[in-house]
């Protein structure tokens, strides 16, 4: 299969790339600049160059392509109407091409469009009022191109996909505690959030790319962690105390309000129809083995 990737040069998608040519796959990557296009040269990949705001590229991508895989997602979170827009549109746009053909297209959210506060189901309908559903319209857009002879799937990726070189919120975590001589949790910690190596979920973004049903909603997750738990295991590695903060004082602690909010947020999900459906089957190290032997403590990062 020729594969037409958006999002290949990023932390996530080299992986995915890599993972789709070792498969026997040819992938034609989306290229916004000439550090992505060498990237993706790297793996094996042919860029094209355009971003996400280019739809006559993203329409030539997809048109020489036999499926799509939209990984590409991005901009000032502070002001999400943008991103959200460019993601619907550059959407929209490949589905337009692709409509009629049964080529599969498979597109990027997040598990925190989920109902918080109990473990979710594929099959349960994100939250309207949830921190992350500025995704929601993508997933809509894509998922409703089911109805138009596509083979549609979205991802909902954990929100910590972990591995070599992660500086997403447990990288933040590991910083924070650095900066702050402390290895803090909101309330008791026992709080949940998913969580997927980066090599597990380029398998999961493979299977779902070659077999997923249309219309299928999937979950990147392989298992579910505390945050008390990541906490304690950071204070561990760097011989700090782990101390629970309540929200008043975790709002001030950590890099902003929102951010003390998401750590403090009970977010697990089921990723049981995803497994059966697929027979995915995560083998790599879960967060807390790459936490014990991984790379978190290398290199100190910055905080904001």
């Amino acid at each position: 299969m020729h594969v037409f990737v958006t999002g290949g040069s990023g932390l996530t998608g080299p992986a995915v790339v890599t993972e789709l040519i070792s498969a026997g796959h040819t992938v034609t990557g989306l290229a916004r600049s000439d550090a992505a296009a060498a990237r993706l040269e790297s793996l094996g990949a042919t860029p094209l160059r355009g971003s996400l705001d280019d739809l006559d590229v993203l329409r030539t991508g997809a048109e020489s392509a036999d499926g799509v895989l939209h990984m590409a997602f991005g901009g000032d979170f502070a002001d999400p109407e943008p991103m959200t827009r460019r993601d619907r549109t550059a959407i929209e746009a490949i589905g337009r091409v692709l409509e009629g053909t049964g080529r599969p297209f498979v597109s990027t959210s997040g598990t925190l469009v989920m109902p918080a506060g109990r473990e979710t189901t594929e099959q349960d309908a994100p939250d309207p009022d949830g921190v992350a559903s500025f995704r929601i319209p993508g997933e809509r857009a894509c998922l409703d191109l089911a109805d138009k002879g596509v083979r549609t799937s979205v991802v909902r990726l954990a929100p910590t996909v972990h591995g070599p070189g992660d500086h997403g919120f447990i990288g933040m975590l590991v910083a924070t505690a650095r900066k702050t001589g402390v290895s803090a949790y909101v309330g008791d910690g026992t709080n949940r959030w998913p969580a997927v190596h980066r090599l597990d979920a380029a398998t999961l973004f493979r299977l779902a790319l070659e077999k997923a049903p249309a219309g299928s909603a999937l979950h990147g997750a392989a298992e579910s962690v505390t945050l008390r738990g990541v906490a304690e295991s950071i204070a561990d590695a760097l011989g700090l105390p782990a101390v629970p903060l309540s929200p008043v004082d975790a709002a001030g602690h950590f890099a902003s309000p929102f951010m003390a909010m998401l750590y403090g947020m009970d977010a697990p999900v089921s990723a049981s129809r995803t497994r059966a459906l697929l027979d995915w089957s995560p083998v790599h190290p879960t967060l807390l083995e790459d936490l014990a032997h991984g790379d978190y403590f290398a290199t100190p990062a910055a905080v904001s």
